[in-house]
């Protein structure tokens, strides 16, 4: 068989050698461009749809027996070197390896896999990474030392290495061991928190000294090598020692780094930081030394922080005046060019004046403050007075509450309200202001001089509200009383006041003095909220139970007004009574709205009315009370009505809805028009099926 087979593959290729054969190609016939034309798009969607495409997962293997057993191996592991053949720089297939031999504890196979893999890329973090947690997983020690002396001997720039190794040996207890691999890290040099982590360790055994050896070599490195050369590393080994009530190496620390960045190179955080430990160490004049001479020499844009710090401790230990001179000189002097150059700007009035108050005594404030309302406006209009008199008004509250001179804030007062011109405009804050502060020196009798001269020469609602407001407080009601006289008096439209007053004498019990202010009230001729006040006074009538007065109320308004909430108020008020007869009566006031309404132009609130009316006749009426107003609901419908633009010309068609309500009789011939055009319309959708399905009639006939 053997030779025969050899014989005819002889021939064939000798045949193929001799003449080359060429393959068949089938001819195109029909050259046209196909319908549905596909692209290349839609391909590479479909194929992306189709990956999501959920696979059915691998049956279950249970194995029985040893046999079994080595065959899954055996599998598994041709499945895995296949992989690792086809590609062997992809780690992650090393990795599922050794992880699946580890899993069947096959310890020494997966250390061969490891072994292999850091043959091909011994740079790789993660494989060394994973080779010591598993050699530490399985309890390996000395192997997993072995692997992490490898590893940092390898790669020694990769701090991770480092970082497990150390804390491995440490949570082994071998503290010695653990010191050994950060002297070793040491050695290169590191990061800064390399350093910051081998003197913590140190510190977790109280080890002081060996951490400051750490600190003396670390801040050695970055005098000479200028690997860190920072001053925030200085003052964490400053305050290291201080930490550790080691105050006169701390000092030394800080000068040492004084001397070493020198002028040059000066950084205020560390002049900041040096202040601040001589400061807890209460050496106030080594403290005021050290700012100046760093104020000195540092630039002012860069000394910020420095200028702060400094001005907060001359305030807690220092002379006040002498500071507050130095640092408010510059701010004071930018102000004073803005109102040199503007003397109306009043916003920079109010930033200077904030100034002076926080750094000055209360005479510097006065004379900025009596210069700053010596610019009057020069216009007699509010509008330009509204931030001036907030300069009076600041200037008060500063004589009151920080000054604590009650005289001079009076004055204040009196000489604000004597500069207004009152014929032309006031400030009712400004009277309020000034009463109360004669309240709060217990000066009542000025306090209503006061408020009485505002309202002699400037009646305004604010002040009569808080001169209101005032007596209602003092529980003055015969003052009260004559107040809403006036009120009412200058102002007899405002709704409010009339309510108010009434409320006030409902509280006192007068209720004829309540029902005549009501009264007098509704028949004032102008009314700013008529139907608010009008409210009220129903209410009243209700709280009092009058039901008689209520219902004449309701007749009163309704002969000024046939407003459709009125109507639907009045039957609620009828419902609510609680009498046998309050069905009855409500349902007459819907009949008697309802005959009002007819000639309403506004036939929503006609439909508003119905709607009323039908969810009272759902809740309490008959059937025939229920179809009665049924019949009563009106048809909506739609119209269309010609619109013309502001310059008379055609702007188009509009659609709108109207109702044609069954009571109207001349609304009869358009009803029953509306009537033949929906039987029309029905007639012909019933034709259109018919002819649609001619076969649903044959057997329908057939039936």
């Amino acid at each position: 068989r053997g030779g025969a087979g050899a014989q005819s593959g002889g021939k064939m290729a000798s045949t193929a050698a001799g003449k080359q054969r060429i393959p068949k190609v089938a001819k195109v016939k029909n050259k046209a461009p196909a319908e549905v034309q596909i692209t290349a798009e839609q391909l590479l969607r479909e194929a992306k749809e189709r990956e999501l495409e959920l696979l059915p997962p691998p049956p279950q293997q249970k194995i029985t027996d040893v046999e079994e057993l080595n065959d899954y191996k055996l599998r598994k592991r041709k499945t895995f070197e296949d992989n690792i053949r086809k590609n062997r720089t992809v780690i992650s297939n090393w990795i599922k390896y050794a992880q699946w031999e580890e899993s069947l504890k096959e310890i020494q196979r997966a250390r061969s896999i490891y072994e292999r893999a850091l043959d091909v890329d011994y740079r790789n973090v993660t494989l060394w990474l994973k080779y010591a947690e598993m050699e530490m997983k399985n309890r390996q020690v000395n192997h997993a030392r072995n692997i992490w002396d490898r590893a940092i001997t390898t790669l020694p720039r990769v701090n991770q290495f480092w970082y497990k190794y150390t804390y491995m040996e440490e949570m082994l207890g071998n503290v010695a061991g653990s010191r050994q691999v950060f002297e070793r890290w040491m050695e290169w040099q590191p990061e800064e928190q390399a350093w910051h982590s081998y003197i913590n360790f140190e510190l977790r055994y109280k080890e002081v000294d060996r951490a400051r050896s750490i600190y003396e070599r670390y801040i050695l490195f970055t005098a000479l090598v200028l690997v860190h050369p920072d001053v925030k590393n200085w003052i964490k080994y400053a305050r290291f020692e201080e930490k550790h009530s080691y105050f006169a190496h701390a000092r030394k620390v800080y000068e040492r780094a004084v001397e070493f960045f020198g002028e040059e190179h000066m950084d205020e955080h560390l002049y900041v930081a040096f202040a601040k430990f001589e400061e807890n160490q209460k050496e106030f004049e080594r403290v005021r030394v050290i700012y100046k001479y760093a104020l000195d020499r540092i630039p002012k844009q860069d000394a910020q922080n420095l200028f702060k710090n400094y001005t907060i401790f001359e305030k807690k230990f220092g002379d006040r005046r002498g500071i507050e001179d130095i640092i408010v000189s510059k701010r004071r002097f930018q102000y004073e060019e803005e109102v040199k150059a503007n003397p109306h700007n009043y916003d920079a009035w109010f930033d200077y004046l904030r100034l002076v108050e926080s750094d000055t005594d209360a005479e510097t404030v006065r004379e900025v403050y009596e210069r700053a309302i010596a610019n009057v406006p020069p216009i007699q209009e509010k509008r330009h007075w509204k931030r001036y008199i907030y300069l009076w008004i600041n200037y008060a509250l500063y004589e009151e509450l920080e000054a604590k001179a009650s005289k001079r804030t009076r004055q204040v007062y009196q000489a604000c309200l004597e500069l207004l011109p009152h014929k032309k405009f006031t400030f009712a804050k400004m009277w309020l202001l000034y009463a109360q502060f004669e309240i709060r020196q217990k000066n009542l009798p000025l306090a209503r001089r006061a408020l009485g001269t505002s309202i002699g020469k400037c009646p305004k609602n604010k002040l009569f509200k808080g001169y209101i407001e005032l007596e209602l407080q003092l529980r003055e009601f015969d003052r009260c009383r004559k107040l809403y006289e006036k009120f009412l008096e200058f102002s007899p439209e405002n709704c409010t006041s009339w309510i108010k007053f009434a409320e006030l004498e409902t509280i006192l019990g007068d209720i004829d003095r309540a029902r005549a202010i009501y009264e007098l009230a509704i028949g004032q001729p102008r009314l700013d909220m008529p139907e608010v006040l009008w409210k009220s006074y129903i209410d009243f009538e209700i709280e009092q139970e009058e039901y008689e007065k209520t219902r004449n109320l309701y007749r009163r308004l309704l002969q000024r007004t046939q407003h459709v909430k009125v109507w639907i108020s009045f039957a609620q008020f009828e419902l609510s009574a609680g009498r046998e007869e309050r069905l009855p009566r409500c349902r007459q006031i819907y009949e008697e709205a309802n005959k009002a309404m007819r000639n309403c132009e506004e036939k929503e609130e006609r439909v508003m009315l119905l709607e009323s009316w039908r969810r009272f006749e759902d809740e309490f009426g008959t059937n025939a009370t229920k179809e009665r107003i049924d019949k009563l609901m009106p048809e909506k419908i739609k119209k269309r009505r010609k619109l013309q633009a502001e310059d008379g010309s055609d702007a188009g068609w509009e659609e709108y809805y109207d109702y044609i309500f069954p009571e109207d009789t001349a609304n009869q011939p358009n009803l029953k028009l509306l009537a033949m055009a929906k039987l029309w319309k029905k007639q012909q959708q019933e034709s259109e099926a018919a002819a649609a399905d001619p076969d649903k009639d044959i057997d329908e006939s057939q039936t």
